[in-house]
């Protein structure tokens, strides 16, 4: 039993490392989400905080709205409305997925190709 959970954490913590910082933000989602299923107060308000502390105000009008949007989401939960939280942040969520596989598809710029042994991009 033990073997499994360190497998299971293992292989969680080696997709955190692994992640682009997009999937990490689509990560967040997910934990918040299911959160807000299960009702898990203490692991939704995490998880939001975590999306609303990582907002970047450089780009202030989106962040804004960002904030905005998690400060609703923390009321909801903390009134015990975790379904209103939960339909907004599922909609963010697909917005960031949207974003995420967009960005995948793009083509990679050659600094950033994949090298072969030679040295020639593949």
């Amino acid at each position: 039993m033990i073997k499994t959970t360190y497998g299971t954490q293992q292989y969680r913590t080696q997709d955190v490392l692994g992640a682009t910082p997009l999937h990490l933000v689509v990560m967040a989602y997910d934990v918040a989400i299911v959160a807000c299923e299960k009702e898990d107060y203490e692991r939704a308000t995490r998880a939001i905080s975590l999306l609303r502390d990582a907002l970047n105000f450089d780009y202030a009008e989106v962040a804004g709205g960002l904030f905005r949007l998690y400060q609703w989401c923390l009321d909801c939960i903390r009134q015990g409305d975790y379904k209103s939280a939960l339909q907004t942040l599922k909609e963010l969520r697909d917005a960031w997925a949207t974003v995420e596989n967009r960005y995948r598809t793009l083509p990679t710029p050659a600094a950033y190709a994949p090298v072969t042994a030679v040295g020639q991009s593949v």
